[in-house]
């Protein structure tokens, strides 16, 4: 029953439904859930750094309580619950929420394990120094303010920024039928690219990502693969993948994955619950104990693994199933003058750099209109109180007059002034009038004009504007700007790397035991020709360096192992380590089976250039001289599992392996001392699980310690090396050419004395050569130092050996001219290691 008087509309429920969601849906895009994409904020956050702003609890003040901020906050812009408030001042303050908090909170302000903060009675905030970069300028009319929820007083409407905080902070909200999720980055990097953008405003988005390499989370992890950051700066979306950052080491006699920065936003105690659970359900065997080590100095959670386990293939399971590695889906989407838009680097960029022009223009009216004000009452002073007479008439008006009011009136008629400049001069102390007073006055005035004709010229030129806003953008660099925390990792992608990674010569060992690394080839001295050489690596107790090889960072090492099977790893992925480290276990890098040993490795270029891998091919040779030839073309898709390289019979086993151009010539050395060449063409090419053809014919009791691939005839020569030093040059052309398969000719004399052969290289005089003992003794020499002698012949001595030393591998690399030997020729012992172990390894090395 309605009232009299009252009109009824009837309204269709579904039209009330749409125009009533449609304003609520907009009135959350707008003030609530999107960010503006000048200052990067959305309206609550903004709201409690204005707060702050407006009680003065800024980084050089004492903190306040929260509850007092929240309150202020609430009661004067944001009228929503408290929690909200406190919640987003909270957020600001944790440095693994965002990349520059901008919020100093004492108190517990939770942590990454999800737990909450203390109530906001017991906790205190202050802005960051960093903040009074966010608000700096705000009393200069630089931004629009507006009235507050109930008119009482007046709240900015975006901050006047000198942070890109958009960019630097990110940013994640949900709106209705959107949604923005944005990635932090680097402050240094992005200002470098918005400087960039100012040189040239037509810079391309691939050129502005060479300052912003991809996003930089608070909590570092790994960017692995770069696709979904390309994606990301181009389009303002793209799907990036996270990892945490782990290194193996060992604790006590078992391997354990340790883990030191969790990907962005995890909850460290729910990952390690939900692994825990999956280690109960078998979703993830090997591990044998997980441990949460965490302390103030860092992040550390330990994953102890069972004796058996192979710690590549645990990690790789918990990247699979668990936190430890997860996506961040970028979608940049933010209020453009009022409307959501999805946004590009260079959009967010663009808009960013025009607010900071809006900033300086407006921030350089207000300040030149203040300095006219100032000049006009200066003028006054200077009228009235530039001569004595005009003084002492001034003073006599003010004297004789009934009313202030009259004295004004008297002083505008007398000098001409107006109503302003008349009331200075009434306000004017006494002190004032001093001749010193006076002198500054005027000095004062010259200032102030110097200062308005600056303005004034800031306003007429748009290039000093744009210097202005690169100089102040670079001084906040200066001051906030930081090392990036996230690395990155291309090979997860198809990223083409060589753009980040600087392609140097890097030195790789591999040492008995398998441990890999690799080091800067200027780590390394040159040494001459029987000098006793500097320490190489602190092996393992009866461990030595095996096999070296110098690289660049560039290239792939394809590994070969005596069981036939073929593994890859680029040579930046071989971690680094100086020239005495240990290396890291190749089981940690590839997954070889646990009783393989890698028994060859080649360097190639780029596996993805197809014309290159089909020319070249991989020649492979077995301790019982079965050769076999098959195109470079079957081993460029590289599997993490490793594919099967050749078929190897009983008690044999692959020794090596050689990449060539199918023009080259073969040579395959014995351990008795003969050696055999023939031409690599009448070995024909076959498939990848196939066995070979016969290479050289042994006699009882004789094994192939390696073969060498010539290119040059002419330039290269053939170097052999016996185990107890002794070594020698010779022409290629002292061996005639066979057919494959003969018994091949005498190479070195091999006696008591020089013990077996253990080496054969091609080298020219260009070459380096490095030597390592089984005492983990190493020396570099260059080739030139060796002269080439017949092949028959015992040869020299290239290295003085101590008591019961032996070689153990030698290597061919390039010589760095600028390297010089600064370490005389110490002689270093390896450490723990005795005489009775080296005999042994003599032993073992023999079988």
């Amino acid at each position: 029953m309605h009232k009299e008087g009252e009109r009824l509309i009837p309204i269709n429920i579904v039209d009330e439904m749409k125009s009533s969601y449609i304003d609520y849906s907009m009135s959350v895009i707008v003030s609530r859930a999107l960010p503006d994409v000048r200052d990067g904020l959305k309206p609550v956050h903004r709201r409690v750094l204005y707060g702050m702003y407006d009680l003065g609890v800024f980084s050089n003040k004492k903190h306040l309580k929260s509850a007092k901020i929240v309150g202020e906050v609430m009661g004067n812009f944001h009228p929503h619950g408290d929690s909200s408030i406190y919640d987003t001042m909270v957020r600001m303050a944790q440095d693994w929420s965002l990349r520059y908090p901008l919020v100093d909170g004492q108190g517990n302000f939770g942590s990454m394990d999800g737990d909450p903060p203390a109530a906001m009675r017991y906790t205190e905030a202050r802005l960051k120094k960093i903040s009074d970069e966010v608000l700096s300028d705000l009393d200069k009319d630089t931004v629009d303010f507006q009235n507050n929820y109930d008119d009482r007083l007046q709240e900015p409407t975006v901050l006047s920024t000198k942070i890109p905080n958009l960019l630097v902070n990110g940013t994640s909200g949900i709106a209705v039928g959107m949604a923005t999720n944005m990635a932090p980055h680097n402050l240094s990097e992005s200002i470098d690219a918005i400087c960039a953008y100012i040189d040239d405003r037509e810079i391309s988005i691939d050129d502005l990502m060479k300052h912003i390499l991809a996003p930089d989370f608070p909590t570092g992890g790994i960017i692995y693969g770069y696709d979904g950051v390309r994606d990301a700066f181009h389009t303002g979306r793209g799907r990036i993948v996270l990892r945490a950052k782990t290194n193996f080491e060992e604790i006590g006699n078992r391997n354990a994955i340790i883990v030191t920065e969790v990907p962005y936003q995890v909850n460290k105690a729910e990952m390690i619950a939900r692994t825990a659970e999956l280690v109960k359900e078998d979703k993830i065997p090997g591990i044998y104990e997980i441990r949460d080590e965490s302390d103030r100095k860092g992040l550390r959670i330990v994953y102890e693994l069972k004796n058996d386990a192979i710690p590549n293939v645990v990690l790789n399971l918990l990247y699979k199933y668990t936190a430890l590695q997860t996506s961040f889906s970028v979608n940049n989407i933010a209020l453009v003058k009022g409307r959501p838009e999805q946004l590009n680097l260079k959009d967010i960029i663009h808009h960013f750099v025009d607010h900071r022009h809006e900033v300086v223009v407006r921030r350089t009216e207000f300040e030149l209109k203040k300095a006219k004000e100032r000049a006009h009452i200066l003028e006054g002073f200077m009228k009235v109180i530039s001569t004595q007479d005009a003084l002492d008439k001034a003073i006599s008006i003010i004297r004789h007059s009934a009313t202030p009011q009259e004295a004004k009136e008297g002083l505008i008629q007398e000098f001409e002034l107006s109503e302003i400049q008349a009331q200075a001069i009434l306000d004017l102390r006494l002190a004032r009038l001093t001749g010193m007073e006076l002198d500054k006055i005027r000095a004062e005035y010259e200032e102030i004009m110097a200062l308005i004709r600056d303005l004034e010229d800031i306003l007429s030129n748009e290039p000093r504007r744009y210097q202005i806003i690169k100089d102040e953008l670079l001084e906040v660099k200066e001051k906030y700007g930081d090392e990036r925390r996230t690395e990155i990792d291309f090979s997860g992608g198809e990223m083409s790397i060589e753009d980040f990674i600087p392609n140097e010569t890097v030195v790789l060992t591999i040492s008995h035991a398998g441990y890999i690394k690799r080091t800067p080839l200027t780590e390394y001295k040159i040494q001459s020709r029987g000098g006793v050489g500097n320490k190489a690596a602190a092996t393992r107790d009866e461990d030595f360096l095996e096999y070296i090889v110098s690289a660049t960072n560039h290239q792939y090492m394809l590994f070969f192992t005596e069981k036939g099977k073929c593994y890859w790893l680029r040579v930046f992925e071989i971690p680094e380590g100086s020239k005495t480290a240990k290396g890291r276990a190749i089981q940690n890098l590839i997954n070889i089976e646990p009783d393989d040993k890698i028994k060859a490795y080649i360097r190639t270029n780029d596996l993805k250039d197809t014309e290159y891998v089909n020319q070249m091919s991989v020649v492979m040779i077995t301790k019982n001289g079965t050769i076999k030839k098959t195109s470079l073309e079957a081993y460029s898709r590289p599997r993490s599992n490793g594919i099967n390289a050749i078929e190897i019979r009983d008690n044999d086993q692959l020794l090596g392996a050689r990449l060539t151009d199918g023009k080259s010539e073969i040579m395959i050395a014995t351990k008795n001392g003969k050696c055999i060449r023939f031409s690599e063409e009448i070995v024909r090419e076959v498939g990848r699980g196939s066995i070979g053809v016969r290479g050289i014919t042994l006699e009882a009791g004789d094994e192939v310690i390696g073969m060498i691939a010539i290119e040059d005839v002419e330039k290269e020569s053939v170097l052999v090396v016996s185990e107890r030093g002794y070594g020698k040059r010779s022409a290629v052309e002292d061996y005639r050419i066979t057919n494959r398969g003969g018994k091949g000719v005498i190479t070195l004399n091999i006696t008591e004395k020089t013990g077996s052969l253990i080496a054969i290289q091609n080298v020219t005089d260009e070459d380096g050569l490095m030597i390592i003992n089984k005492s983990g003794v190493a020396i570099r020499m260059g080739m030139d130092e060796l002269r080439i002698m017949g092949r028959n012949t015992q040869g020299v001595k290239v290295i003085n050996l101590k008591n019961n030393d032996a070689i153990a591998a030698i290597a061919k690399v390039e010589m760095d001219r600028d390297v010089e030997d600064g370490e005389g020729n110490e002689a270093v012992e390896n450490t723990g290691q005795t005489s009775d172990s080296t005999e042994n390894l003599n032993s073992e090395s023999a079988e």
